[in-house]
C-alpha cells in the first residue's frame, strides 16, 4: 500500500496530467494486481506445457506469453483512466515494449524469490523425499510401503524389495515426513498411498497393501485408523 500511493503520488499514466490522485492509485493498483495475476497464470501455463525444455526455452516462453497477455490488458487500462487526459498514446510497438520489460521484471523478481517460482516435476519430487532415504540405498527412489521393526532394526518395504537398517522405529517414522502413514500395530507402520483395502477375518483386522503384504492392526490404533477413515 505504501509503494502503491507512492507510485501513484508521482507516476502519471503517460504524461495525463489531469488525472486525479485516486484515479492514479486506481490505475496502478489495476496495473500490479492483473499484472501478477497473469504473470502467476503465465509461469504456471509454461510449467505444465514446457516443463521438458531447457531453462532458456520456459523463459522465452513465458516472456512472449505474458507480453501477449498483458500488453491489451495495459492498453485497456490506459484508455479508461489516462484518456482523453493524455494525448501520448503509444502505439502497437511501444505497447509492446513496455509489456515486455515488465514481464521480465516480472520473471526476475520471481527469480529473486524462489517460493514463487513454479518448480520441476523433478524438483518437487526431490523436495518432498523423506529424510530417511538419505540412508537408503544410492539411486533409491522409492515409494516406501511400510515399516516394520525387527529387534534393533527396521525393515524398509518397497514394491520389490526390503532395506533393512540400522535405526529406532520411531526415529524412523518421524524421518518419513512428510509422506502420510500411520501406526497400525507397535510393530508396524504403513503409508497412506500404500493401503489397498482393509480385510477382517474372525474379528481381527489385516491391511492389505497394493503389493499383497498384510499388516495387522491391533486394538490400540484401530480408533486412530478409525478416525483418518482407513478401517
Amino acid at each position: 500500500m505504501v509503494f502503491l500511493t507512492l507510485l501513484a503520488a508521482q507516476a502519471k499514466p503517460f504524461g495525463a496530467e489531469g488525472v486525479s490522485f485516486p484515479g492514479r492509485f486506481l490505475f496502478w493498483s489495476a496495473v500490479m494486481t492483473v499484472g501478477a495475476v497473469i504473470a502467476h497464470f503465465s509461469a504456471r501455463c509454461v510449467h505444465r506445457y514446457a516443463d521438458a525444455h531447457r531453462q532458456i526455452v520456459r523463459d522465452v516462453a513465458t516472456v512472449v506469453l505474458v507480453t501477449a497477455l498483458f500488453t491489451p490488458v495495459l492498453w485497456t487500462l490506459i484508455w479508461l483512466t489516462a484518456l482523453p487526459e493524455t494525448q501520448d498514446v503509444p502505439d502497437l510497438t511501444t505497447m509492446l515494449q513496455y509489456g515486455t520489460i515488465f514481464a521480465s521484471g516480472l520473471l526476475v523478481l520471481r527469480r529473486s524469490f524462489p517460493g514463487l517460482e513454479p518448480q520441476s516435476q523433478q524438483e518437487e519430487e526431490q523436495a518432498i523425499q523423506p529424510r530417511l532415504y538419505r540412508r537408503l540405498p544410492d539411486g533409491f527412489e522409492g515409494p516406501v510401503l511400510r515399516l516394520t521393526v525387527r529387534d534393533h532394526s527396521v525393515d524398509v518395504v518397497t514394491m520389490d524389495e526390503t532395506i533393512t537398517i540400522r535405526s529406532r522405529f520411531v526415529d524412523a517414522i518421524d524421518e518419513m515426513e512428510p509422506i502420510i502413514g500411520y501406526c497400525t500395530h507397535r510393530s508396524h507402520w504403513v503409508t497412506r498411498d500404500a493401503i489397498e483395502s482393509v480385510e477382517r477375518t474372525g474379528g481381527r483386522i489385516h491391511i492389505r497393501l497394493i503389493n499383497g503384504d498384510q499388516v495387522p492392526v491391533s486394538r490400540k490404533y484401530k480408533p486412530k485408523l478409525e478416525e483418518a477413515g482407513i478401517v
